[in-house]
C-alpha cells in the first residue's frame, strides 16, 4: 500500500476545508455579504492556526448557502457534481512520484502538479506544497 510521505503533519485533513479551496481557486461562489462573512471568518479562522473541525457551525451555514444558491455540490465529498468539487487523490492508476497538498496540512486537497499553473491555496494565500509517495 503506498501513502504520502507527509512529515509527520497529521492526517488526511479536513475534507470541507478542502472543498472551499478548490472552489475558491476556481471561481469564488457569488453567495452575497453573508457568503463573503462566511468564506473571511472561516480563512481568517484557519490561517490563525485554529483546527477546521472546531468551525464546523461555520462550514454547516456556508454549505446551506451554497446548496440554496444552486450549488449541489455545497462543501461535501460525499454529494456529486459534474465535475466533481475536487478529487481526493488524482491521477489514481497513473504512477504520480508527487503530489501537491495543501501548505498548512489542514485540508484533504490534493492535486497533480501543472508546470504551467501551479495551484494555489485560497485560505493561506500560498501554492500548494509538494510532497513525494512513498511504496
Amino acid at each position: 500500500m503506498s501513502g504520502l510521505d507527509d512529515d509527520g503533519d497529521g492526517g488526511p485533513g479536513h475534507e470541507r476545508l478542502a472543498a472551499l479551496c478548490h472552489r475558491l481557486a476556481g471561481r469564488a461562489p457569488g453567495l452575497g455579504p453573508e457568503g463573503r462573512r462566511l468564506i473571511d471568518h472561516i480563512t481568517t479562522e484557519v490561517r490563525g492556526g485554529r483546527p477546521p473541525e472546531e468551525l464546523e457551525d461555520s462550514f454547516d451555514e456556508l454549505e446551506d448557502l451554497l446548496l440554496a444558491a444552486g450549488f449541489t455540490a455545497g462543501l461535501g465529498s460525499y454529494r456529486t457534481d459534474t465535475p466533481p468539487v475536487y478529487q481526493r487523490f488524482p491521477g489514481a492508476g497513473h504512477p504520480l512520484l508527487r503530489v501537491l497538498a495543501c501548505p498548512g496540512g489542514g485540508c484533504a486537497r490534493v492535486e497533480a502538479p501543472e508546470p504551467e499553473s501551479p495551484a494555489q491555496c485560497r485560505i493561506f494565500g500560498r501554492p500548494l506544497r509538494e510532497i513525494r509517495l512513498r511504496p
